[in-house]
Order: C-alpha cells, then sequence, then structure tokens
C-alpha cells in the first residue's frame, strides 16, 4: 500500500476534525475522498502529507510513518492545494528551476527538469512569460509540475480544479491519468462527482470525520439503486398506453413522472437482458407509442452522495 491509515484523530480544540478514519491506497491507483464541506478531507490530506500531527491512529505514507519519519514522507510525496501556489513574479521555468535548486538537484538539474516538465504540461510556449499572466488552467498546470519536480511516489490533490473551466479541468485529468500509468499513487479530493467518476479507482466517503463509504464507482453506484429503462413519451397522453405496454412484459410496476412524460422500470424487474428491452420496445410499438427518447440509466455518484449524506454535491 502507498497509503496506510488505521483510526486517525485530529481535533481543534472542541472540534472533532476526523474521528477515526482509515484508508488503503495501492500503489499506482487513485482514490478520491468526497465529502461534504467541512467532512475532514482537507484535514486527511494535510495529516498524511505531515502538515498536522495526528492525535490518535497511525498512518503510513511511501512505507514512512507519518509522525515518526516525516522528513522521509516528505521526501517521496507531492502536494497541491486548493489554490496554484507559484511566484507570479517569476516565469514559469523560474519558479520550476527555483524548486529543484531548493531540493539539490543542481542548477544543471533543475533547468532540465522545468524544461522537461514544461514541455509536458503544454507550457513550453508560456515558460518564459511570468506567471501572473498565465490563466488560471494553466497556475494549475504549473501548480501540478512544481510538485513534480521531485518526482515523488505519492501526490496528494485537494480540490485541484476548484474554479477551473471544462476545457482546463479535462487537460488536468489527462495529465493525472499519464502520472497513474506511470506508477504514481494519487489520493485526489474533490467537489466535482464526474471527476471522481473519471479519475477514481475506488472512493472513500467521509462525512462528521467518519468513514461512511469505500468502494469502486460502480459498487457505489450499485448500493444506491439499479439501473432503469426509461421512456419519454413524445405527447403527455401517451403515459397510459406506455404504462399498460410495460405492465404487460415485466413483472415490476412501471414508475411515472407525468410532469416529464417519463415511464421506467427497474432493470431486473422482468427487464434484465437485452431481449427483455427488446421485448418492451416491441411492446410500445404494439400500442403506438409514440417515443421521444428510450434509454438506460444508472444511478450517478451525485445519487450516491445525496443517499449517504443527505445532502447534494
Amino acid at each position: 500500500m502507498a497509503i496506510e491509515a488505521e483510526g486517525l484523530c485530529k481535533g481543534y480544540g472542541s472540534t472533532r476534525a476526523l474521528r477515526g478514519v482509515d484508508l488503503a491506497v495501492p500503489a499506482g491507483t487513485v482514490l478520491g475522498l468526497l465529502g461534504p464541506n467541512g467532512a475532514g478531507k482537507t484535514t486527511t490530506v494535510r495529516t498524511l502529507a505531515t502538515l498536522l500531527v495526528p492525535d490518535g491512529g497511525r498512518a503510513e505514507v511511501a512505507g514512512y510513518d507519518v509522525v515518526r519519519r516525516p522528513h522521509e514522507v516528505r521526501r517521496r510525496i507531492g502536494l497541491a492545494g486548493q489554490y496554484a501556489a507559484v511566484d507570479e513574479l517569476l516565469t514559469g521555468r523560474e519558479n520550476l528551476v527555483l524548486i529543484g535548486t531548493l531540493l539539490h538537484l543542481g542548477r544543471r538539474a533543475a533547468r532540465a527538469r522545468a524544461a522537461e516538465l514544461l514541455d509536458r504540461f503544454d507550457l513550453t510556449g508560456a515558460g518564459d512569460r511570468p506567471a501572473r499572466t498565465y490563466s488560471g488552467g494553466m497556475r494549475r498546470r504549473l501548480d501540478l509540475a512544481a510538485c513534480l519536480v521531485a518526482r515523488p511516489s505519492v501526490l496528494f490533490l485537494d480540490e485541484p480544479t476548484t474554479g477551473l473551466d471544462p476545457v482546463s479541468r479535462m487537460s488536468l485529468w489527462s495529465a493525472v491519468r499519464e502520472l497513474v500509468a506511470d506508477g504514481v499513487t494519487v489520493l485526489l479530493t474533490t467537489q466535482y462527482l464526474e471527476e471522481a467518476d473519471y479519475l477514481a479507482d475506488r472512493i472513500v466517503v467521509v462525512d462528521a470525520g467518519r468513514v461512511i463509504a469505500d468502494g469502486t464507482p460502480n459498487e457505489l453506484k450499485r448500493k444506491v439503486g439499479e439501473e432503469r429503462l426509461e421512456i419519454v413519451v413524445t405527447h403527455p397522453d401517451g403515459v397510459p398506453a406506455a404504462v399498460s405496454a410495460l405492465r404487460r412484459v415485466t413483472a415490476g410496476e412501471p414508475v411515472v413522472d407525468r410532469d416529464r412524460g417519463v415511464v421506467s422500470i427497474a432493470v431486473g424487474e422482468g427487464v434484465d437482458s437485452m431481449d427483455g428491452i427488446a421485448t418492451a420496445a416491441a411492446a410500445l410499438r404494439r400500442e403506438n407509442v409514440a417515443v421521444a427518447d428510450f434509454a438506460l440509466r444508472r444511478p450517478t455518484l451525485d445519487d450516491v452522495f445525496v443517499s449517504l449524506t443527505g445532502r447534494s454535491a
């Protein structure tokens, strides 16, 4: 395991931020850490990154105890916080060279590493411009590049795409997937559930300082509910005929949303195969039901989040 935590506890005065958090992250994978604001996500990251000392429990990162061997942990991790930590007066290249110099790479090696990272994150063309002229997405890419100067084996990303436009977010997602393909382990906190769905191999949901769910995205979705076959009828007066047709070919009772003109049935209640779906389509056709949309819908991570925490992300 690249990251292991057992019973992590942390308090701020009378507030218990962590109440016994357990984590296990295999090397070369992405763990998505989800939860509402104030759930303990950032405290977990800061504790694992040795910025906070836990009040109880134990944790190892890259094989070293975060309390007994914090310097060894820091040599092997990278951390990107919620805001890009770059020097706006320096160019992108100077930011990276400075970090390499501080890490005792030597000036020649620091310059070579900076050039390599600027190329990797598509910043070579802007490398000699002051960072204050960069867009939000460019700053985040530069911040991520800065985390990688020392070639860490474990990377902590605390809401790395907050405030970015969709194109910039997708660019950062691609960069993270490339890092994982190279063997880097990533712990990601995010408020964007589609981000966790796309990037994470496993997801842990925390609330009030405790782990309340753990599993792959698909496992968590299956816990919330089954896939449903949804039929959107073209005309509202076609809803009764659609319901009648589906009752004849399924064991379950169709669910009707008359305002939207949607009739749905849970997959597994007689509609558990492609043949069953084809049978439902044929039944609707025999009843002359005009259909605007016909699709399988599965629960989303937002459904999981609402089910577990009672709140929407």
